[in-house]
């Protein structure tokens, strides 16, 4: 961006993206309120740090993961924040009126908060942000390599836990 950033433009255009990762990642509406909250008013009050980037979705998403971190460190020791939240059942899916698919979404909800915190990070930024390895790596300041086997772990994951109900409902 060329000029200064439209705060409600960013905020309209990229606070879905953001906040379901935040919520998948943090596995707390209130710390993922926050986190937004800090987010958006250091654009607001720091302009100049989005004068050079070319992908804004990218860009926020890196910055809302490393605030996220920061928040985790606060709150005490990284591993033990990752493994305390993933614990806490999240309604990280909108209910449905189907029965089966409302079981088959608690049950995905559950399982992506057994995968570790990297792992759940990767999975989402792949499969809801659709974001490829090396923007992914980009966003979460790892190799790409990296990237693609902790998806590769966390999808396995995931297939393990949710073939039972798959072959239940389908």
């Amino acid at each position: 961006m060329s000029s200064a950033p439209n705060i409600e433009r960013l905020y309209d255009d990229h606070s879905p993206a953001l906040f379901a990762f935040l919520l998948n990642l943090l596995r707390n509406e209130a710390d993922t309120q926050d986190v937004m909250q800090e987010l958006f008013i250091k654009l607001a009050r720091r302009p100049a740090l989005l004068e050079n980037v070319r992908d804004e979705c990218g860009f926020l998403l890196r910055l809302s993961h490393n605030l996220a971190i920061d928040l985790m460190r606060r709150h005490g020791t990284r591993e033990k924040n990752y493994n305390q939240l993933a614990q806490e059942p999240m309604a990280l899916f909108a209910n449905s009126p189907d029965p089966d698919e409302q079981t088959f979404r608690e049950t995905l909800a559950a399982a992506l908060g057994e995968l570790s915190a990297d792992q759940r990070a990767v999975v989402h930024l792949k499969l809801w942000e659709k974001l490829t390895f090396e923007a992914i790596a980009e966003t979460l300041e790892i190799p790409p390599n990296t990237a693609a086997s902790r998806y590769r772990y966390g999808i396995d994951k995931l297939r393990e836990r949710l073939r039972p109900i798959y072959e239940e409902i389908k």
